[in-house]
């Protein structure tokens, strides 16, 4: 973890990196995910938790995929989380969002967590295609 790797198709290129669990285990390290990525290039950060978005955002990243919060699991109507076990604003905990110049996705998954219960959050297993623009 916390590497990169290029994916080629044609004259295309996309950088992935992951980092290990920042929130848990807080031995994540961006800059060093980062390092290998040419600037001005298209990026991805697969990260654990959306936690890292500004360090994300700050390093340049083009897109931040991840998941942890389960989308609040125990929501109010409209999927509002009661809580989400993260250190963000609740618009990110679930779904697209935006932050600078960086789009984020955090997945609410299809699992649960501490309790095996969803209410107004039914889970998801998302697919992302990319285009070039």
């Amino acid at each position: 973890l916390n590497e990169s790797a290029v994916i080629v198709r044609g004259d295309q290129q996309i950088y992935l990196a992951g980092i290990d669990d920042a929130h848990c285990f807080k031995v994540d390290n961006i800059e060093k995910a980062a390092s290998r990525i040419p600037s001005g290039k298209f990026s991805i950060l697969l990260s654990h938790t959306p936690e890292i978005y500004r360090q994300a955002a700050h390093a340049n990243f083009n897109l931040l995929l991840s998941g942890h919060t389960h989308g609040g699991q125990i929501c109010l109507p409209g999927s509002i989380p009661i809580i989400l076990d993260a250190v963000l604003p609740r618009r990110m905990g679930a779904g697209a969002w935006k932050y600078h110049n960086m789009t984020g996705y955090t997945s609410v998954g299809a699992g649960s967590s501490v309790v095996p219960v969803r209410f107004n959050c039914p889970p998801e297993i998302t697919l992302h295609c990319l285009h070039s623009g």
